[in-house]
């Protein structure tokens, strides 16, 4: 028992930072009803800029407590972010309002590429790291309840908790706050909510912006676990299953969707993966994904559209 409580542990803190990626995708969705595929190579941006800020500016300026230099970068990258939404605004979605969605998909594959470039270009290609003090010794868990206790990692714990964090944040600024509503107005007609007055072009430059906050939060607690790296940007692809099974258009379901996946894959690998050679771990997310697209497309808690005519 003592042991599979700590695989399912490992599985829930995995899948909490699979939420927070899943999270991007959700909130651009909801607000402008484009699938982002560039959100991978925003987590990478990001975490690149994290990366090399905490580099330069404290080098540049002779600032010697680890703590400020981080907070300076911090800030830094975000305005890179906030930079990155206005651009994407003002020269892509904002030349194809009332487009196709199809249209709009192609338009965030351009922006994949570009990021991925500009970003290797800016700030180069080498693998960097991140240090931000995550704890990185593991620790006992309820050892005067199982032989040995239970052995959990600093750093998944915090990374977790602030993930579940930020999920919770967001979850209630799209619930309770005017822009959140405004959000999701958007994202049900832009039509319709250009009509009624409110500004299609500063909300997505929000949620732009938003996304690309929750694209930095990610980026530096993956870029802590792994290096920053251009592989990283593969991550996200662990969040598209997550959307999947949660549903596009669901915050709730990117939390619910992330868990049940990081879970999942750790179970069926130590479980299952020796009984046939191992590597679950690699598609379980894809092929229970494949498994909702044939029964429930829609998602755990996305929205059934049906189409009269």
């Amino acid at each position: 028992m003592g042991f599979f409580l700590e695989t399912l542990i490992g599985g829930l803190m995995t899948g909490m930072l699979y939420s927070l990626i899943a999270l991007g995708f959700v909130l651009i969705f909801k607000a402008s009803g484009v699938f982002n595929f560039a959100q991978g190579a925003m987590v990478l941006l990001a975490a690149l800029a994290m990366a090399r800020f905490s580099e330069w500016i404290p080098a540049g300026l002779g600032i010697e407590s680890k703590t400020l230099g981080n907070i300076l970068a911090f800030v830094a990258a975000m305005a890179v972010m906030v930079g990155v939404a206005w651009v994407i605004e003002r020269w892509v979605l904002g030349k194809l309002v009332n487009q196709e969605g199809i249209t709009l998909l192609m338009a965030t594959l351009g922006v994949t590429y570009f990021l991925d470039g500009a970003g290797q270009t800016i700030f180069g290609s080498d693998i960097y790291k991140i240090d931000v003090g995550l704890p990185k010794d593991p620790i006992f868990l309820l050892e005067n309840v199982f032989q040995g206790g239970i052995l959990v990692g600093q750093e998944d714990l915090y990374a977790a908790l602030i993930a579940a964090s930020m999920v919770a944040v967001l979850a209630a600024f799209f619930q309770y706050t005017a822009t959140g509503r405004a959000l999701r107005a958007v994202a049900d007609d832009h039509q319709a909510a250009q009509s009624i007055g409110i500004p299609l072009n500063r909300i997505w430059v929000i949620v732009w912006s938003v996304a690309g906050f929750v694209a930095l939060v990610a980026g530096i607690i993956w870029g802590s676990k792994l290096g920053v790296q251009f592989s990283l940007s593969l991550v996200a692809l662990k969040a598209l299953p997550v959307v999947i099974l949660g549903g596009l258009t669901s915050v709730p379901g990117a939390i619910i969707g992330g868990l049940i996946i990081g879970v999942g894959e750790k179970l069926s690998e130590v479980y299952i993966g020796s009984m046939v050679g191992g590597g679950i771990e690699i598609w379980f997310a894809y092929a229970l994904a494949l498994i909702f697209l044939l029964v429930r497309p829609q998602g755990l808690f996305g929205e059934k559209i049906i189409d009269r005519v």
